[in-house]
């Protein structure tokens, strides 16, 4: 079974730090790099979940959510490649395999790195 540890971490530690920025820095641009991370972790997540289906968006919903939406689209992703990786999501289904998955989860990873390094986070 796939670790998916390293996304959950990344993703726990990210939105812990967002929750705790001042909204200074919020409005400076860490809660859009935030926003702009969780819409792509939840694409991912629904590509994985729905293959064929068009992803829906996450919606903005204010400064002081975007932690949360991190936190929520990271998981949902982890909990989509860790079923990926038993044979039932769309990124196995390509021929990849278990290699398309791990690839998958360390994309992700760093997604989640660049984004708290953009923010400052």
């Amino acid at each position: 079974m796939l670790d998916v540890t390293p996304l959950e971490t990344a993703v726990d530690r990210l939105a812990d730090r967002l929750r705790a920025a001042p909204r200074s820095r919020l409005r400076r641009g860490a809660a859009a790099q935030g926003l702009e991370l969780a819409r792509e972790l939840a694409v991912r997540a629904q590509r994985i979940e729905f293959p064929g289906r068009e992803p829906l968006v996450m919606p903005e919903a204010g400064l002081f959510t975007v932690a949360d939406q991190v936190a929520v689209a990271g998981h949902d992703l982890a909990a989509a490649l860790r079923g990926a990786d038993g044979g039932t999501g769309g990124v196995g289904t390509d021929g990849g395999g278990a290699d398309a998955v791990a690839a998958e989860l360390s994309e992700a990873v760093a997604l989640v790195r660049a984004a708290a390094q953009r923010c400052g986070c």
